[in-house]
């Protein structure tokens, strides 16, 4: 059996988790993770460290080696203010994958991680359900230029990419606070240890538009589909749970879920609503015995400002995954509760 080796960079972050979680108990696949830092969490993945904005961080950690067959690039630069994302995340790709595309000697396959940001999602109102084939808008992302980059890489060459595109990816990395799963157990908690109601933090038309989420186990599974799969050479495909949703439907089942009453519309900026109660989570992580760790590491309310502020549709039509095979779907309200139920088992939430 001639195995794989697939390379995950940005292998700490909630979908490079996954990826290695999902591949590294295959008998036909060696995984080799890419992070600044060492993993938190137990893997028997061979781990690598690297600064990707530094090219020199890159060619000293990646040049050897030289049997990767498959990338997975997960990794992702934040900012409050999203026009300053593109340049460094452009960066990050370009150092990386020039130096593995150069030094891996039987290169067969690059999986871009994308979102539906690329059809011009966090802008406004777009055209739903979003398909591949949708034109780009006219505002430059990221997006664009790691794409745009890595055909241009391609020329000449026998290995193939594809792109995924999900939409708020449902997992969990420690460390990672623009995280869904883990922003809303903190946000919960916060609010039952105040004696406060579950009420819905964002825009009243974000309460009622309907919604979509990807599962990041899905996700995993579907990059790695379509990256071993001949027929999605160099093509682009929408990977959500499948389903639709309205947070108006979800909330009350999560205030069940948390034991709480259920709360109202109060548009608040959370992050200064938040302001000064770090302590009041360092009360909760002692009184039940949780993992120590702080805020920080769980929520970022500038994220929870921006997650519940789109007050328009995100739908992304995933009819051509299906078409080419891929055939995975998952509830999205038995996967929001399946992960909160593990978010508990591992002590990280009460």
């Amino acid at each position: 059996m001639t195995k794989k080796t697939a390379l995950v960079i940005g292998a700490t972050g909630v979908s490079g988790r996954a990826i290695l979680s999902h591949l590294e108990n295959k008998d036909d696949w060696n995984v080799i993770g890419v992070s600044r830092n060492a993993p938190y969490f137990e893997t028997s993945a061979k781990f690598v460290s690297a600064d990707i904005m530094d090219p020199a961080s890159c060619e000293a950690g990646l040049s050897g080696l030289t049997d990767v067959t498959h990338v997975f690039y997960t990794a992702y630069w934040d900012d409050p203010v999203f026009e300053k994302t593109r340049e460094p995340n452009a960066t990050m790709a370009r150092n990386s994958i020039s130096v593995i595309e150069r030094s891996a000697r039987n290169l067969q396959h690059i999986c871009l991680l994308q979102g539906t940001k690329y059809y011009g999602q966090y802008l406004g109102p777009f055209k739903t359900p979003a398909k591949e084939r949708d034109p780009r808008i006219s505002v430059p992302h990221f997006y664009y230029d790691q794409q745009d980059f890595l055909v241009e890489l391609q020329k000449g060459k026998s290995w193939s990419w594809s792109a995924a595109r999900p939409h708020v990816i449902c997992g969990y990395a420690l460390g990672n606070p623009l995280n869904l799963i883990s922003m809303i157990c903190v946000y919960a908690a916060i609010l039952k240890k105040l004696g406060t109601p579950l009420f819905w933090p964002g825009k009243p038309g974000a309460f009622t538009s309907v919604y979509q989420a990807t599962d990041s186990g899905l996700l995993a599974r579907a990059m790695v589909w379509m990256a071993t799969n001949p027929a999605c050479a160099n093509e682009a495909f929408n990977i959500t749970n499948g389903d639709y949703y309205r947070y108006q439907n979800l909330w009350p089942v999560f205030a069940d879920y948390f034991g709480m009453e259920m709360g109202g519309v109060e548009t608040t900026d959370m992050v200064k609503f938040m302001d000064g109660r770090e302590g009041l989570w360092d009360e909760i992580v002692r009184e039940h015995g949780l993992q120590p760790n702080p805020v920080s590491r769980l929520a970022n309310w500038h994220f929870t400002n921006y997650a519940f502020s789109n007050d328009w549709d995100v739908m992304s039509d995933t009819t051509k995954c299906r078409k080419y095979g891929f055939m995975e779907f998952i509830d999205s309200e038995e996967m929001f509760l399946g992960h909160f139920d593990e978010l508990r088992r591992m002590k990280i939430v009460p």
